[in-house]
């Protein structure tokens, strides 16, 4: 019989930074009697986003802002929006080329990530937030 629920977790981030969410994820998953299935994650936020991205060297999560920060650099002056400093459009921007939202595959209660793979959230903020997750899940 299939089973479908959905939660909203909280996140508290410090700041510009990526934080590892999977243990989060799974230990909601570990509260409901799950077999197989599957996991949707949807971030309430545009200035934060969410990364599947390799878990193993921390030297990656640092290269990843390092492109990031070519890419969307903070303060450009062709940006109009800044009401909230000049994080504020980089951070939108950061968004869009990452993602909001992922369906992962449930297997034996728990994620079904790769080895060297960890879900992340990435705060794209200089100040730390308090950053809303939705998880949806049909399993059995």
């Amino acid at each position: 019989m299939s089973s479908w629920f959905q939660t909203q977790i909280s996140v508290s981030t410090s700041g510009r930074s990526a934080t590892d969410i999977g243990s989060l994820l799974n230990d909601e998953l570990a509260r409901h009697d799950l077999s197989v299935g599957l996991a949707h994650i949807f971030l309430k936020h545009t200035s934060a986003s969410l990364m599947l991205c390799e878990n193993a060297d921390p030297t990656v999560l640092k290269d990843m802002e390092t492109i990031m920060q070519r890419l969307a650099p903070d303060g450009d002056p062709e940006y109009r929006h800044n009401y909230e400093g000049d994080d504020d459009m980089a951070a939108h921007v950061r968004s869009v080329l990452t993602t909001n939202d992922m369906t992962l595959p449930i297997t034996s209660g728990r994620l079904n990530l790769g080895i060297w793979q960890g879900i992340f959230l990435y705060e794209h903020r200089y100040r730390p937030h308090n950053r809303k997750i939705v998880l949806t899940v049909n399993a059995k």
